[in-house]
């Protein structure tokens, strides 16, 4: 939205949108896995009254995460202010067609666009990016000169790697375990410290979505963990600073009415069609937190193996397949969702609400899963999130606002360009 404006020293410029320098301290929050729903359940309830302040004092509406609905995708949206088409990432989990390699994405690889967090720093603002999961830090510190870890590897930060030493000793308790709530928690209070004590204008906050993944909006677990939050919030409104909220993707419960796992596996239907080893069909929701989903989400992609086999058959033949809400060829896909047409598969697969899609049913262990009912998210019906400013906005953003959709990636526009301070 915001035009470029090169050379300005108050102006950052990340991916032709400029930015301006935060006026006061700054946090924006990626509320990973935050469905609409849990907001509503949580305001019903009454636990979250920071939040709820901000949506009647500021800004509250929903906007469209990146598509696939997935985490990496959509941090590194968020972080770069545009879609994966520009960023080069389109999943946690990709299949790389030149070397015949699968590949989890643990760092930078393939991302081809710059920061907004390290534009902000090199025109001189403090910035500082906190993650839960390890798995995103080094694309969030792509070229950043900051503060940058993550909780669960606080305790290995170190100055010149990360721009501070040992962090638990910034948060004041030891690094969580990876399945626990105080991964997220951890990550909000290393931010209020950061931005109370003044050693940052601009934080990054990127959480984890173990409870919504376990947990289905308004249980008591998922009000208690929003309440959790909203304290955390509220003490970063105290110390002065604007607030945005957003998510990266939303939640859905993908399970029948027995609350057994409803999974169509695309690669067990495609074999018994074509033979196995005709097709390769990749989970791109696939990373190191294998309890959250078991590898299972509303997204996957089917490349062709086969020389012999036309991708046309295989492409009907996905869409038959009950679960299947649409089937769509790669270059369809790509110029529909702005992902890179370089990533995808023949055919791409999106899971009907109320399923996930997997390859074959023996690549997945569901015995691990956090919570005892299936829920993920990766395709259209997670792509609806909360949009929070705790300022109201100016009128040009109002205006735009109220004319266009919203996207998650917009939240840094809005936040310094666009709030009235």
């Amino acid at each position: 939205m915001a035009p470029a404006l090169n050379g300005a020293p108050d102006v950052a410029v990340a991916n032709g949108r400029s930015y301006a320098l935060p006026r006061r301290p700054t946090a924006v929050i990626c509320y990973d896995g935050c469905d609409p729903a849990y907001v509503e359940a949580a305001r019903a309830a009454g636990v979250v009254p920071h939040l709820s302040a901000m949506m009647d004092g500021g800004f509250a509406a929903t906007a469209l995460a990146a598509m696939p609905t997935f985490t990496n995708p959509n941090n590194v949206s968020i972080v770069t202010g545009a879609p994966p088409a520009v960023h080069g990432i389109s999943g946690n989990y990709y299949f790389d067609a030149a070397t015949g390699r699968e590949v989890m994405m643990l760092d930078a690889e393939g991302m081809r666009a710059g920061t907004i967090l390290a534009a902000l720093a090199r025109k001189g603002a403090r910035v500082a990016a906190v993650t839960a999961k390890d798995k995103l830090l080094k694309a969030l510190a792509r070229d950043l000169t900051g503060i940058a870890f993550s909780a669960e590897r606080a305790d290995a930060a170190t100055l010149a790697e990360n721009g501070i030493d040992d962090a638990t000793r910034l948060v004041g308790r030891a690094a969580p375990e990876p399945y626990v709530p105080d991964l997220s928690l951890f990550v909000l209070d290393a931010g209020v410290r950061l931005i109370g004590d003044g050693m940052v204008d601009i934080a990054y906050l990127s959480l984890s979505d173990l409870i919504q993944h376990a947990h289905a909006p308004g249980t008591p677990e998922a009000n208690a963990f929003m309440a959790a939050v909203d304290e955390r919030v509220g003490r970063l409104l105290a110390a002065g600073a604007v607030v945005g909220i957003v998510a990266d993707h939303g939640m859905n419960d993908m399970t029948d009415a027995a609350g057994a796992p409803r999974v169509a596996y695309i690669a067990d239907t495609l074999d018994a069609a074509f033979g196995g080893g005709a097709t390769r069909v990749i989970c791109p929701i696939t990373d190191p937190f294998v309890r959250h989903h078991g590898a299972l989400g509303g997204f996957v992609r089917v490349h062709v193996t086969d020389p012999g086999l036309a991708a046309e058959d295989v492409h009907r033949a996905v869409a038959a397949i009950e679960g299947v809400g649409e089937a769509l060829t790669g270059a369809e896909a790509a110029a529909r969702f702005e992902m890179p047409p370089e990533r995808e598969g023949d055919v791409v697969a999106i899971g009907a609400p109320g399923w996930a899609l997997g390859a074959h049913a023996a690549d997945h262990d569901l015995s691990a899963l956090a919570g005892a009912r299936l829920r993920s998210h990766g395709g259209l019906a997670e792509q609806t999130v909360p949009f929070v400013l705790s300022h109201p906005l100016n009128e040009a953003y109002r205006e735009a606002a109220a004319t266009r959709t919203l996207r998650n990636f917009d939240i840094f526009d809005f936040a310094l360009n666009g709030t009235v301070q």
